[in-house]
């Protein structure tokens, strides 16, 4: 057995001589930008509930705040030129900033490193358990959704950049979130300052991907809309031919069942086929199982607990299903499909009428290239992104506004491309 010694040398060695060397580069740049954004962040927020609780003690005679001022932090990933700093009309001489001293004395690092956990996926409960030990200040969740807005001059710039070239095929679906919204109402406060009631309200992120010829993909466009409906997903193609997506160009558009979309995409991308997520069409086959004629036994004759056929019935059922797109071209597809009707419908009538209903739209792939078919077939790359989202999105709760929700799309859209070392083809959005 290899030493300690021998192992890390071994570990080096390797790392040294991997294909993904320019991976850990493009990922340690993102992690840094990232990083010294949101320890900026951190410590503005830090600093504003530090100054309330002090003007606190003042008592009757406490100042009201006065602004900020700026100073220059030096971070473990790069300088902070411009910390925003909260400042008093008056009696700024009599406090000093615990925060600021505790982060120069020593806490530097270990905020860095925080902070860059919580780039990482570090949930927001953890980040207030660890800045309180080190800060004295418990922030608030809101307080720590700051870090998301520092990302919003940059998510401005990509998302209105010109689209340069033009993918074949784009992937879209909709995400769910939930945004306060001011009422119209007003309340007064502990302190007796007049407040606007917010209440929290779902909206959608309606979200389009580009798929590349050697399989690549990346997040193309994002806006928020109350509803997946015609007049949304309409507003989200002429926003994108807008920026410079040519329509002609465009010859599939992978989805799930979005209401409005294929109207949508009848005034926008006339030209434009839709595909059906396969996955969805699968899978939607369940609700409708009836599991009739279930064996008792198995294969060798023994005894088969019914929840066990159950699950063997579902899974023939899908493995079959799927095998119908592992085809080679449109016309043997159909063959596959009629033999999977002649087997299942007697025993799974609903679940075979469900899944043949609408089933052409689930060829559409087999126009293109047979290159292009296994990345066609599916929404799978843009949930696996809704799922990295959303890990982040339940730790905010309701976002306070859509522009820190617009925020935090943007950096685990940074952070997922950086990850996996895709240069953008559509200029960085």
């Amino acid at each position: 057995m290899p030493t300690v010694a021998e192992r890390e040398a071994q570990i080096q060695r390797i790392q040294s001589q991997t294909f993904q060397q320019s991976l850990n580069e493009a990922l340690e740049t993102e992690l840094r930008r990232s990083v010294v954004a949101t320890v900026k962040s951190v410590l503005e927020s830090a600093l504003v509930e530090e100054l309330k609780l002090d003007i606190g003690r003042f008592g009757e005679t406490s100042p009201r705040r006065s602004g900020y001022y700026s100073r220059v932090v030096d971070t473990q990933y790069g300088r902070i030129n411009e910390l925003s700093v909260p400042k008093l009309r008056a009696r700024n001489r009599e406090r000093d900033w615990q925060i600021l001293e505790r982060y120069q004395r020593g806490v530097q690092g270990f905020l860095d490193w925080v902070c860059c956990l919580y780039v990482l996926g570090l949930s927001i409960r953890d980040l207030q358990v660890l800045l309180y030990w080190q800060l004295g200040r418990v922030l608030s969740p809101n307080a720590i959704n700051q870090v998301t807005l520092r990302m919003h001059d940059q998510m401005k710039t990509a998302r209105q950049s010109r689209i340069e070239q033009t993918p074949v095929v784009l992937i879209v679906d909709g995400v769910w979130v939930d945004i306060q919204y001011g009422t119209g109402e007003f309340k007064i406060d502990r302190s007796g300052h007049q407040r606007q009631v917010r209440h929290a309200q779902e909206r959608v992120i309606l979200a389009v991907m580009a798929v590349w010829a050697d399989g690549s993909h990346e997040i193309l466009h994002y806006e928020i809309a109350q509803q997946e409906e015609t007049t949304a997903w309409r507003m989200v193609f002429e926003h994108l031919i807008a920026r410079g997506l040519d329509p002609k160009q465009v010859k599939v558009v992978v989805s799930d069942g979005s209401k409005g979309l294929l109207a949508a995409m009848a005034q926008t991308l006339p030209n434009t086929e839709q595909q059906r997520c396969i996955t969805h069409k699968v899978r939607g086959m369940e609700p409708y199982l009836r599991y009739h004629q279930l064996p008792t036994t198995d294969e060798e004759g023994r005894p088969l607990e019914r929840q066990t056929a159950k699950q063997q019935r579902k899974s023939a059922l899908f493995n079959d299903a799927y095998d119908i797109y592992e085809a080679a071209n449109y016309e043997e597809g159909q063959q596959r499909k009629q033999a999977f009707i002649d087997k299942w419908k007697a025993l799974e009538p609903e679940a075979v009428h469900a899944f043949v209903w609408g089933l052409e739209r689930t060829f559409t792939f087999y126009q293109l290239d047979a290159s292009w078919h296994r990345f066609t077939r599916t929404t799978n790359p843009l949930e696996r992104f809704f799922r990295e989202f959303r890990a982040k999105a339940d730790e905010v709760g309701a976002f306070p506004n859509e522009q820190s929700c617009l925020a935090l799309f943007f950096l685990v859209r940074q952070l997922e491309h950086a990850k996996h070392d895709r240069p953008s083809v559509a200029n960085n959005l």
